[in-house]
């Protein structure tokens, strides 16, 4: 999947009127009709739960009260129940460079992680190392302890950084097993090359796609990646908590299978055998009964994403990231924040991250002010832009209503203090 993407020059100094005239010649811009955005909000948390597609609650309403409701357990094959994880797995596959039968949406991300990591340590039963990246959101790490855990003591897991994974890797390495856009600094890692390193010792490449899926160009079988998984709820706009996604390269299926043998992984999961034998296709990586009502809700937001243009979305995204800097610190310049993404637009996903000693209070005031982003500790004010619907008169206005509680210490009010259950 290469992609030509066109680069957006933003001015030195922009200014609303410019920030108007780009979004009016977006051709991006009448998919944010797609999408039901309260009124007065600027929504710069899409890297973290993407907003509702309307078609959403027509298909949510059909499903409980047609398919559930009338239709009762006749839905599992009137409605295609039975068949949604494979068949929706195919329907994104062509938005992370794979093919068909290679995707599956099922489960969550941290559980097909545990999947293919454990599938990945069978295939490789004369090595005892896994590598991930230390500083990137930390289930995965916990993912991959549980994983080496689980052997015995024959595994381990090294956590490494960024300029120091392809050093790492070596004749013990059972997997690279790295998230392709680095949750807190939004860092985007070289897909292509560190798989190469990684089969070049003979390894195996997992990579994790949650925050780059649907906001970026990614191609798995062009990069001949081994292993991905993913989420739906970020950029594809699948939900708060709806199912996962797994890859299994095509070379890989009937000679790589997980370890959690529950019944829709079965070869004939009718037959009621007492005996597991498994599927030899991509279905092993099936468990147990799916949540039918969040995954038909997937679909909504995945129609969306394949009307677009993977190019104007990334194109989009490095211009929207880009104008906020530039406007941040501009604007609030003085105001304690430092840059804590790559500068370089093609170095990083869609979202820009800031540290600031007082992160929190900050982002408590700019969600009061109707801007939402979110906090990561112990520092890092982070926004994720979704090109689908957010503009380039979001961000400056964003950038306004930032500058308007830093110039007015707003962020010092009580009521911003004190720390929520999530951040």
């Amino acid at each position: 999947m290469t992609l030509d993407v066109t680069r957006i020059d933003i001015p030195e100094a922009p200014d609303r009127a410019w920030c108007e005239a780009m979004d009016r010649a977006d051709p991006l811009a009448p998919l944010r009709d797609r999408f039901d955005l309260p009124e007065g909000m600027i929504y710069l948390d899409g890297n973290s739960l993407g907003a509702m597609p309307k078609a959403a609650s027509a298909k949510a309403l059909d499903v409980v009260t047609r398919e559930w409701g009338a239709d009762l357990i006749k839905s599992w094959n009137s409605a295609g129940w039975f068949d949604l994880p494979v068949r929706l797995g195919d329907k994104l596959a062509p938005l992370i460079g794979a093919g068909a039968g290679e995707v599956i949406i099922c489960d969550s991300t941290s559980q097909n992680l545990f999947k293919v990591l454990s599938a990945a340590v069978a295939m490789r039963p004369d090595r005892s190392v896994l590598i991930l990246e230390g500083s990137n959101f930390p289930t995965n790490n916990y993912i991959a302890q549980g994983v080496a855990a689980a052997t015995g003591g024959r595994v381990t897991v090294r956590l490494c950084e960024k300029d120091e994974i392809a050093d790492a890797i070596d004749a013990d390495t059972i997997a690279v097993a790295i998230t392709h856009v680095h949750y807190k600094t939004g860092h985007v890692h070289d897909m292509a090359a560190i798989t190469a390193r990684a089969q070049a010792a003979g390894a195996l490449a997992v990579w994790d796609l949650c925050h780059s899926a649907g906001a970026l160009p990614v191609d798995l079988n062009g990069c001949q990646a081994d292993f991905a998984v993913g989420c739906t709820y970020k950029y594809l706009n699948g939900g708060p908590g709806s199912p996962a996604f797994l890859f299994v390269a095509k070379r890989h299926q009937g000679q790589a299978y997980q370890p959690v043998t529950g019944w829709w992984g079965h070869a004939a999961p009718f037959a009621f055998e007492p005996g597991y034998r498994p599927q030899t296709g991509l279905r092993q990586f099936l468990i147990g009964t799916q949540p039918i009502l969040s995954m038909t809700l997937v679909e909504t937001g995945l129609d969306i994403h394949l009307s677009a243009d993977m190019a104007a979305i990334r194109a989009k995204s490095m211009a929207l990231t880009d104008l906020f800097i530039r406007l941040v610190e501009q604007r609030c310049a003085g105001h304690g924040f430092s840059l804590a993404s790559p500068r370089d637009a093609a170095a990083r996903g869609s979202q820009v991250s800031f540290a600031h000693a007082d992160g929190y209070p900050i982002m408590r005031a700019l969600i009061a002010a109707g801007v939402i982003g979110d906090f990561r500790a112990p520092d890092t004010v982070r926004f994720g832009f979704a090109p689908l619907y957010v503009g380039y008169v979001d961000v400056w206005e964003a950038v306004e209503r930032l500058a308007a509680i830093m110039d007015g210490g707003l962020w010092n009010a009580p009521e911003h203090q004190a720390r929520e259950a999530v951040t």
